[in-house]
């Protein structure tokens, strides 16, 4: 498969994945940004909002789960690439500073998670 075959550009608002979906595929942003979203009734908050050369969806890619929130072109012109599975691990076992690269990035959103869900009152 060709470089270009994993490439896809989106408009603003324009739906990349929806939470709950599967999917076995890594996202990387090329260009614009990447809104990831989770979604409560009517309520929408944008958890993070990601721009060129960050990654998001590696957690269905590592373990075939649900996806656990959405992603959305925050603007017009957004592009991404996929990474699907096989791709994702010849990469870790070929790329050492890649499968470092996801480590680091997932022990921060782990510890910027807890963060938030885990408040203790200050002693």
């Amino acid at each position: 498969m060709t470089i270009e075959k994993c490439i896809n550009e989106y408009a603003a608002s324009e739906m990349i994945f929806e939470e709950g979906s599967t999917g076995r595929e890594l996202f990387v942003v090329l260009n614009g940004k990447v809104d990831i979203v989770k979604n409560s009734g009517a309520d929408r908050t944008v958890i993070v909002t990601l721009g060129k050369g960050e990654f998001f969806g590696e957690m269905a890619v590592i373990d075939g789960s649900a996806r656990s929130a959405s992603a959305v072109a925050a603007i017009a012109g957004t592009r991404v690439m996929r990474i699907n599975h096989a791709r994702f691990v010849y990469l870790v076992s070929q790329q050492p500073a890649f499968a470092l690269m996801i480590m680091d990035a997932l022990s921060k959103r782990l510890r910027a998670s807890n963060a938030v869900n885990f408040r203790t009152a200050a002693p």
